[in-house]
C-alpha cells in the first residue's frame, strides 16, 4: 500500500507578519512582570527624585573630602581601631577600656574588609572617610523615605534629605570619621520601620534591631529611645499591640546585653586592679567627664562647639527648632519635634558634657522638620481663611532664612570642596617617614598612627600622646618618663589637650622645631625632643652652630669648589650640615666640583641646610650617568658620611644628608 502523507488544511487567510507580531507582544503584555522591572514601573518617578537626591549629596561629599577638614584625633582613633581588627585581630591599637561599644569601628573594619579600602588608599583615615561617604548616602536615602512615610510629596521630601546632605555643617561632619555618621543610618531606619503598618511584628522586630545596632554604635543615640518607643506605641495596631511591643522591647533587650557578655566574658564587667572595666567606662561618660561648661561662658568647650557649628551654618539649627516649635501642634511631626527639642536641651543643660559631634544626631530631624514646615507654609498658603496668615510667616521665616543662608553656604561649600586643609599633615607625615629614624620613639596625634605604622615604624615606637600618660603598658616602656621620647609630632588636637598629660607636657616643653608645615590651627609641627633639658640642648646647639661655622670656612678656602649660585652664603653663614661639608671635603680631594645651592628641605627652616646640587663635576654636568656615578662616590664615603638619597636630573645632582 502507498503511503499517504496528511497535511493540515488551511482555511481563511493566512495571518501576516504584522498580525503576528501585535499578538506575540499580547501575549508578553499578559505575562507576568519580573519583580524588579514591576517595582521600577510602580516607582518610577520616586526612583527619579530619590537617585538625583543622593547624587547630588554624593557628589557634594565627595568633591575635596581628602583635603578638607583637616584630619583629626577623633577620627584617627576610629581608623586606628578599625585598622587593629582587621591587621592585628584586637578590639584597639591600645587597650580597649569601654570609651565606647565596639560596634562602631567593627563596621568600618568590615567596610574595609569587604572594600579594601586600606589597600587603595595612602592615608588610612581618608579610607575611612569614603566609608561615611557611604552612609552619608544611605541616611540621605532613609530619610527621603521617612519624610514619604509621614505624608510629605516628594518635592518636600527631596528638600529634606538635601538639606540634610549638603549643608555646610552637615559636609563637615559628615566627612569626619565619627561613629555617629555610622550610627544615624541604624536609627532613621528604626524610626521608618517604626511606623511599619502592615506586618508589624516583624517591622517593629526590625526597628528595635536597627535601634540596638544603632545604640552600640554610638551610645548617645539611646537618648532617643522614648521617642522611638512613642512612635510604636502610636503606630501600632491595639489588637496586636501588647505582641508587637513585647517582642521589640526582647530584641532591643537581646542586642543591648550583648555588650555586657562581652566585658562579663573578658572578666571586666565591673572594675578590679589594674583591668579596664565596662563599669568605669559608663561612669566616665556619664558621670566624670569634665563638663563642658556654659554656653554663654566664653572659652568654655561648649561655647567654642556651639561656635564652630554656627560658623558652618546658623540658619539649619535655628529653622529646624523654629520648625520644632511649630511642630508641637502637627500630630503627623509631633514625636520629631519633641525628640529634636530634647536634643536642644540636653546641648544647653548646665554641667554636662556636650560632644562636638552631638550636632549629627540633631541635624536629620532638623531637615525633617524644615521639609514638613516648607510644605505645610506653602499648603496654608493656599488655603483661604485664617491658617493662610500662618502659611505667608511661615514662607516669611524661609525667605530669610534661605537669604541668611545663601552667602555662607556658597562660601562654606567652595572652601569644603577647594582647600587642602590637610596639605599640612600630610607634609609632617612624609618628612617624617624620609627623615626619622624607624629605632626612634615618636609620639603622635593619632590621626597619622596607622600611616606610621604601616610605613614601617615598629607599633611600641609610634605612640599615641593620649596614651604616654594614661596607659600603664605605654609607661611601662617609658621608664624615664619623656626622656624616653625621641619625637613629638604636634597638631591642633595636642597643642590644646587638658592640663592632664605632664610627660607629654614636659617633653614638649625640652624640644624644639625641626621642621614646620601650615599655619594657624592647621599647623603641623616635627619637634625634636632632647632628653638631657631645653638648656643643655641650646648649649650643644650654640657648639654645633660655631662648628659649622668653622668647616664651612675651610671649604671655602678649598680651590677645587666653585659656585654657580648662593651656595657661598650659606657656607658662610654657618648653615650647612657638617656631615655634608666634610663629604664634600673628601670628594674634592679627586674632583673638581661645582656647586649651585644648598636647598632648603620642605619645612625646615634653612637653619640647618642638609641638601646640595652639585652642576658639575671636573666641568662636566653632574647629569645622568655622571650624577650617579658621584652619587655612588658619596655613597662609598662610609658611614656618617652618606647621604641618605641622591637624585639627578637636568639641574644635576641632588643629595640629601640624614639629620645628625
Amino acid at each position: 500500500m502507498s503511503r499517504v502523507l496528511e497535511r493540515p488544511i488551511v482555511t481563511g487567510p493566512t495571518p501576516s507578519g504584522r498580525a503576528l507580531a501585535a499578538r506575540h507582544a499580547a501575549e508578553r503584555n499578559t505575562r507576568p512582570a519580573h519583580p524588579v522591572r514591576r517595582f521600577v514601573d510602580v516607582h518610577r518617578r520616586s526612583l527619579a527624585w530619590l537617585g538625583s537626591v543622593l547624587l547630588i549629596a554624593g557628589l557634594v561629599q565627595g568633591v575635596g573630602m581628602a583635603g578638607s577638614p583637616q584630619r583629626i584625633d577623633d577620627e584617627g582613633t576610629y581608623t586606628a581601631q578599625a585598622w587593629s581588627v582587621l591587621k592585628l585581630g584586637e578590639l584597639a591599637h591600645y587597650t580597649y577600656w569601654y570609651d565606647h561599644p565596639p560596634l562602631g569601628w567593627l563596621q568600618l573594619a568590615a567596610y574595609g574588609q569587604l572594600t579594601f579600602a586600606f589597600e587603595r588608599y595612602d592615608i588610612a583615615v581618608i579610607a575611612m572617610r569614603e566609608a561615611m561617604l557611604v552612609a552619608m548616602v544611605i541616611a540621605t536615602a532613609l530619610i527621603w523615605l521617612l519624610a514619604r512615610r509621614i505624608g510629605l510629596s516628594r518635592l518636600a521630601a527631596s528638600f529634606g534629605a538635601l538639606a540634610f546632605a549638603v549643608s555646610p555643617l552637615a559636609v563637615q561632619f559628615h566627612r569626619t570619621v565619627y561613629l555617629d555618621n555610622v550610627a544615624v543610618p541604624w536609627l532613621i531606619g528604626a524610626f521608618l520601620l517604626a511606623l511599619t503598618r502592615k506586618g508589624q511584628l516583624l517591622g517593629f522586630a526590625g526597628s528595635a534591631l536597627s535601634f540596638g545596632i544603632a545604640v552600640l554604635t554610638k551610645e548617645t543615640f539611646l537618648l532617643a529611645l522614648p521617642v522611638l518607643a512613642w512612635v510604636m506605641w502610636r503606630n501600632s495596631n491595639p489588637a496586636t499591640r501588647r505582641y508587637t511591643l513585647s517582642v521589640a522591647a526582647m530584641v532591643l533587650t537581646v542586642v543591648g546585653t550583648t555588650y555586657l557578655l562581652l566585658a562579663a566574658v573578658k572578666g571586666e564587667l565591673l572594675p578590679g586592679p589594674d583591668r579596664v572595666s565596662l563599669a568605669t567606662g559608663v561612669a566616665f561618660q556619664l558621670a566624670t567627664r569634665e563638663s563642658s561648661g556654659s554656653a554663654f561662658e566664653a572659652g568654655s568647650l561648649l561655647n567654642q562647639t556651639l561656635t564652630q557649628w554656627f560658623q558652618l551654618d546658623p540658619v539649619i539649627l535655628v529653622a529646624g527648632a523654629v520648625a520644632g516649635v511649630a511642630g508641637l501642634f502637627s500630630r503627623r511631626v509631633r514625636p520629631f519635634a519633641v525628640l529634636y527639642l530634647a536634643f536642644l536641651v540636653v546641648v544647653f543643660r548646665p554641667g554636662g558634657y556636650t560632644p562636638v559631634p552631638f550636632v549629627i544626631q540633631l541635624l536629620p530631624f532638623a531637615a525633617l522638620l524644615l521639609a514638613w514646615a516648607a510644605e505645610a507654609a506653602v499648603r496654608r498658603v493656599r488655603r483661604r481663611g485664617a491658617t493662610r496668615a500662618l502659611g505667608f510667616a511661615g514662607a516669611a521665616v524661609g525667605i530669610i532664612g534661605a537669604i541668611v543662608a545663601g552667602p555662607i553656604w556658597f562660601t562654606q561649600l567652595r572652601g569644603l570642596w577647594l582647600a587642602d586643609l590637610d596639605a599640612p599633615l600630610r607634609q609632617a607625615q612624609v618628612w617624617a617617614e624620609q627623615n626619622i629614624d624607624r629605632g626612634d620613639r615618636v609620639v603622635v596625634d593619632d590621626a597619622m598612627w596607622v600611616d606610621l605604622v604601616q610605613a614601617g615604624f615598629p607599633r611600641e615606637n609610634v605612640v599615641w600622646y593620649y596614651k604616654v600618660d594614661t596607659d600603664s603598658d605605654v609607661r611601662a616602656q617609658l621608664p624615664n618618663g619623656w626622656r624616653d621620647i625621641d619625637w613629638v609630632i604636634t597638631t591642633d588636637s595636642m597643642r590644646t589637650f587638658p592640663d592632664g598629660f605632664p610627660q607629654v607636657s614636659q617633653a614638649l616643653d625640652n624640644s624644639t622645631v625641626v621642621a614646620s608645615f601650615g599655619s594657624g590651627d592647621q599647623q603641623v609641627d616635627v619637634r625634636r625632643v632632647a632628653p638631657e633639658g631645653q638648656e643643655a640642648a641650646a648649649e650643644a646647639a650654640d657648639a654645633a652652630a660655631g662648628t659649622r661655622l668653622s668647616l664651612g670656612s675651610q671649604l671655602l678656602a678649598n680651590p677645587r669648589l666653585s659656585f654657580t649660585g648662593d651656595g657661598a652664603d650659606a657656607l658662610r653663614g654657618g648653615t650647612v650640615d657638617p656631615d655634608l661639608v666634610v663629604a664634600l671635603g673628601r670628594i674634592l680631594a679627586s674632583h673638581e666640583l661645582s656647586v649651585s645651592t644648598f636647598p632648603v628641605v620642605d619645612g625646615e627652616d634653612g637653619t640647618l641646610r642638609r641638601q646640595v646640587v652639585i652642576d658639575t663635576v671636573d666641568g662636566v654636568p653632574a647629569t645622568g650617568a655622571v650624577g650617579d656615578a658621584l652619587a655612588d662616590e658619596f655613597a662609598r664615603l662610609g658611614v656618617g658620611y652618606e647621604p641618605r638619597s641622591s637624585s639627578t636630573d637636568n639641574d644635576g645632582l641632588t643629595l640629601l644628608y640624614p639629620l645628625d
